[in-house]
C-alpha cells in the first residue's frame, strides 16, 4: 500500500514558476513509476510527466518548461513548473504504479493522491 499527499499548489501568475511535492509512504517507493497528472474543470485527467529511475517523459504541452525529479531516500517526487501558462490551471494529482515504464494512461496507475490546485493568472 502507498499514500501519496501532494502540496504546493497555489495561485500564480502566468510566467511564474511554481513546485510541486508528493511526498509517498511505503518501504517499495524506489521502485514505483511515479507520475503527475492535471485535470482542468470539464476535462479528463491528463498525463503531465512520469519518473521511473533516471527515465523521464512529459506530455508536449509542457516539455522545456516543467521537470519531474524524485528524491527516494526522502520517498518524494517533485514538478517543477516553469513559464507558466493559464492553461496550465488545473488540479495537479501524483500517482504511482507498479510498471516497468511510464505510461500516459491513468488507468495503469495503482495509487493517486488527493490532488492540489495551481491556477495561472493571465
Amino acid at each position: 500500500q502507498v499514500q501519496l499527499v501532494e502540496s504546493g499548489g497555489k495561485l500564480v501568475q502566468a510566467g511564474g514558476s511554481l513546485r510541486l511535492s508528493c511526498a509517498a509512504s511505503g518501504r517499495t517507493f524506489s521502485s514505483y513509476v511515479m507520475g503527475w497528472f492535471r485535470q482542468a474543470p470539464g476535462k479528463e485527467r491528463e498525463f503531465v510527466a512520469g519518473v521511473k529511475w533516471s527515465s523521464t517523459r512529459y506530455a508536449d504541452s509542457v516539455k522545456g518548461r516543467f521537470t519531474i525529479s524524485r528524491d527516494n531516500a526522502e520517498s518524494t517526487v517533485y514538478l517543477q513548473m516553469n513559464s507558466l501558462k493559464p492553461e496550465d490551471t488545473a488540479v495537479y494529482y501524483c500517482a504511482a504504479g507498479a510498471r516497468t515504464m511510464i505510461s500516459r494512461t491513468p488507468s495503469t496507475y495503482d495509487y493517486w493522491g488527493q490532488g492540489t490546485q495551481v491556477t495561472v493568472s493571465s
